[in-house]
C-alpha cells in the first residue's frame, strides 16, 4: 500500500515542542517566530523533514501556518480544515484561528509595543512578508529575520535528513518538447522581461524546464533544486550531488551544469551588476536579500516557466486523455465493486482506499498516487479534506452516502477525479443535493467563454443552483492540475478569490462543487477538463473558448433527481455516460462492462 493510515502527530506536539522554540527563541533576543506551513521551496505538500508547522503545533493540514510569542501562540488554517485541526492541536497551547479572516496580519497587530518577531527568510515570499511588516508595524512591534531558524534548532538531531531521490529524465515523448528547445524559450522571455538571467526556485519549474522527475516531495514527482538560467538558455542547475544518476548530465547536455547546493550563494553573488528575474510570489525573501546584497538589479516578475507549463502543448494533452481513459478503467472496477461487493459487506473507509489502490495498481502504469485518498463515510464525507486515519475510519452504512476523492500519477499525466455515491437507498434530500451539485458541474463543463476570461469569473456559475437554494461550498470550485508533475497547479483557479490569470488553451482545470452537511453527509463531483482554443459560435460575432473533459467515470443515477434537470442538462449527462462507456468500456471484461452499460444508459 502507497498509503497508510498511521497519524504521524498528535496534540501532545505542542506541549512537547513549544518550550523548546520558546528556549531557542529567547538564544536569539525574540519576543516571537512565525512559522508559515511553506518550506524553502514554497511546496504546498513538503517533505518530512520540512513539515516545521506539524512538527510545532500537529496539525497536518496542506495550508496553515502558526505564530509564537512568549506567552502565548496561535495556529491558522481555513475553512477545509476547521474540524482537522481541533483534533490535531492542543487548544490549550494553541488558539485556533483562521487564516483567511484577518488572520495572520491581524494577530501581529495585537504584538505588544516594542516585540521582536523573528522570520526564516528562507520561508517566505517577498510580497507575503511585506503584508506581516506592515502589520506588525502598525502594533509598533518589529520583524526580524534569522539565521537559525528557532524550530530547526528545536527540533535538532530528532529532524529527518533531506530528501535524495534519483533525478530522472523524462522523456520528450510524454514532455512533447526538449529541454534545449524550452530553455531557448525561456531565455527569450527572460531577455523580453529586460533581464540577463532568471533565478528559478520552484520544483515544478525545474521539473519542466529540464525534462526531469525526482520523488522529493510525497505524492508529486519534483526534485527540490534551483536554477540560474542565462537568456541564451544556458543554465546552472543547483542539485545535491545524491540525486545525479549516472545518465542525467547526458540528458541534461553541455548547457546545463550541474553544481551543488553549496555553490548557490557565491552562484548568486556572482551575479552582481546583472539584471536578474525573479518571482516574488514563488521565490523566497532570502534569494532577493542575497541578490540586492550582491549589487544584482531585481527584475520582479511572474516565474518565466510558469505559463508555459500551465498551457499544455499537444503531447501532453493527448498524453493526458490516455492517462485518463487507463484511470478511468480504475475507476469503473473500482465503483463497480462498491455498487455490488462493497453495498453487501459495507467496509470500512480503509478498506475503500485499499480497493481503489489496487484498481490503480492493475493499470501496471501508476507511478504513485497523486495525493493520498479522501474516502469518507456518512459525517466524515462531510470533510472536505477528510482523510481517513485508525482513530477516526468510520464503516460504511446504509443510507449513508460515500466521498471518494483521488488521482494517480501516470508518466503520461496527473489525474483526480471524485464520485460520491449512494449506500443502500438514497432520501429525496440526497437526492435533491447531489442533483444541485451536479447542476453547478454541467454548468461549469458546458460553458463558452471570451479570450481573457479568468476562472474567478466563471466561478459563480458553478455555485449558482446551490446559491438559489440558500446553500453554499466553502472551497474554490477549480484548480489547475499539472502534467506528471502537481496535482494542484497555478497560476490557473477558479475560485471566489480574484484571479487575475485568464483561462488559456491547454490549461487543466479541475470542476469540483460540492455540498456538506455538518454531522451528516457530503458531496461532491470532480472531473478535469482542459480550455480548447477559441472557436465560432453559429450565428455568434466573437470566438469562444470552451472545456474538454478529461475525465470519465460515470455517475451514481439513484443520486440524479432527474425532475430537477433541464433538457440540456439531461442531453449533457447523456452524452457525457456515452463517451465514458465507448472510450472506457473496450478496457473492461465482460461483467464490469456490463455494469458499466447499465450506468450509462440514458437518463
Amino acid at each position: 500500500m502507497r498509503q497508510t493510515f498511521d497519524e504521524t502527530t498528535d496534540p501532545s506536539f505542542g506541549s512537547r515542542h513549544l518550550p523548546l522554540v520558546r528556549a531557542a527563541m529567547a538564544e536569539q533576543g525574540l519576543d516571537g517566530f512565525l512559522v508559515p506551513h511553506e518550506d524553502e521551496h514554497q511546496n504546498e505538500y513538503l517533505p518530512e523533514a520540512n513539515d516545521r508547522l506539524a512538527w510545532l503545533t500537529g496539525f497536518t493540514g496542506s495550508a496553515g501556518a502558526g505564530v509564537v510569542m512568549k506567552d502565548r501562540a496561535a495556529v491558522f488554517t481555513d475553512g477545509r480544515y476547521t474540524v482537522q485541526v481541533k483534533a490535531q492541536v492542543d487548544a490549550g497551547q494553541f488558539e485556533l484561528r483562521d487564516l483567511v479572516e484577518g488572520g495572520v496580519p491581524a494577530y501581529l497587530e495585537q504584538a505588544p509595543k516594542g516585540a521582536v518577531i523573528g522570520y526564516d527568510p528562507r520561508l517566505h515570499s517577498p510580497d507575503a512578508l511585506a503584508t506581516l511588516r506592515r502589520a506588525a508595524g502598525r502594533a509598533g512591534a518589529e520583524l526580524k529575520p534569522v539565521e537559525a531558524n528557532p524550530v530547526d534548532v528545536a527540533w535538532g538531531k530528532a529532524r529527518p535528513a533531506q530528501p535524495t531521490a534519483p533525478v530522472v529524465p523524462h522523456p520528450e515523448r510524454y514532455a512533447g518538447e526538449s529541454s534545449a528547445s524550452k530553455r531557448a524559450r525561456i531565455g527569450e522571455a527572460i531577455a523580453r522581461a529586460g533581464a540577463d538571467a532568471a533565478v528559478l526556485t520552484a520544483p515544478a519549474s525545474i521539473a519542466w524546464l529540464f525534462n526531469v522527475r525526482g520523488g522529493d516531495v510525497i505524492r508529486t514527482p519534483l526534485p527540490l533544486a534551483q536554477a540560474i538560467v542565462e537568456s541564451d538558455g544556458r543554465a546552472r542547475l543547483f542539485l545535491d550531488p545524491a540525486k545525479v544518476t549516472n545518465e542525467l548530465p547526458g540528458w541534461l547536455g553541455d548547457a546545463v551544469q550541474v553544481e551543488g547546493p553549496d555553490a548557490l550563494p557565491s552562484a548568486l553573488h556572482a551575479l552582481s551588476g546583472r539584471r536578474v528575474l525573479i518571482d516574488p510570489a514563488q521565490s523566497s525573501a532570502w534569494y532577493f536579500d542575497r541578490l540586492e546584497q550582491a549589487g544584482a538589479s531585481v527584475v520582479r516578475a511572474m516565474d518565466p516557466c510558469t505559463l508555459p507549463r500551465a498551457t499544455k502543448n499537444a503531447v501532453e494533452i493527448e498524453g493526458s486523455r490516455q492517462a485518463h481513459i487507463r484511470d478511468g478503467a480504475a475507476l469503473a472496477r473500482f465503483l463497480h465493486w462498491v455498487d455490488t461487493v462493497a453495498q453487501v459487506e459495507l467496509p470500512d473507509e480503509r478498506a475503500v482506499v485499499q480497493a481503489l489502490e489496487r484498481f490503480r495498481e492493475e493499470t501496471r502504469a501508476l507511478k504513485d498516487l497523486s495525493f493520498d485518498t479522501i474516502a469518507g463515510v456518512g459525517p466524515n464525507a462531510a470533510l472536505p479534506h477528510y482523510r481517513p486515519v485508525t482513530r477516526t475510519i468510520r464503516r460504511m452504512e446504509r443510507g449513508s452516502l460515500l466521498l471518494v476523492d483521488g488521482g494517480g500519477q501516470y508518466l503520461d499525466g496527473t489525474t483526480d477525479v471524485t464520485r460520491t455515491m449512494a449506500i443502500g437507498e438514497p432520501s429525496a434530500d440526497q437526492r435533491r443535493m447531489f442533483t444541485l451539485v451536479l447542476k453547478g458541474h454541467v454548468a461549469m463543463a458546458t460553458v463558452r467563454f471570451p479570450a481573457g476570461t479568468t476562472g474567478h469569473q466563471l466561478d459563480a456559475l458553478a455555485r449558482l443552483p446551490m446559491w438559489m437554494a440558500g446553500l453554499d461550498y466553502d472551497h474554490g470550485t477549480g484548480h489547475g492540475v499539472g502534467s506528471y508533475l502537481g496535482v494542484h497547479e497555478g497560476p490557473q483557479r477558479i475560485a471566489k478569490a480574484v484571479n487575475t490569470q485568464p483561462l488559456l488553451p491547454g490549461m487543466i482545470v479541475s470542476n469540483e462543487p460540492g455540498y456538506y452537511r455538518e454531522g451528516h453527509w457530503g458531496i461532491r463531483i470532480e472531473t478535469l477538463q482542459v480550455v480548447t482554443p477559441a472557436e465560432p459560435i453559429p450565428d455568434g460575432e466573437r470566438p469562444m473558448h470552451g472545456f474538454e473533459q478529461l475525465t470519465f467515470a460515470p455517475l451514481d443515477r439513484r443520486l440524479v433527481d432527474v425532475d430537477l434537470l433541464t433538457a440540456d442538462e439531461r442531453a449533457y449527462v447523456d452524452a457525457y455516460h456515452a463517451e465514458t462507456l465507448a472510450k472506457v468500456g473496450p478496457l473492461l471484461d465482460s461483467e464490469v462492462k456490463a455494469w458499466l452499460e447499465a450506468q450509462c444508459r440514458p437518463l
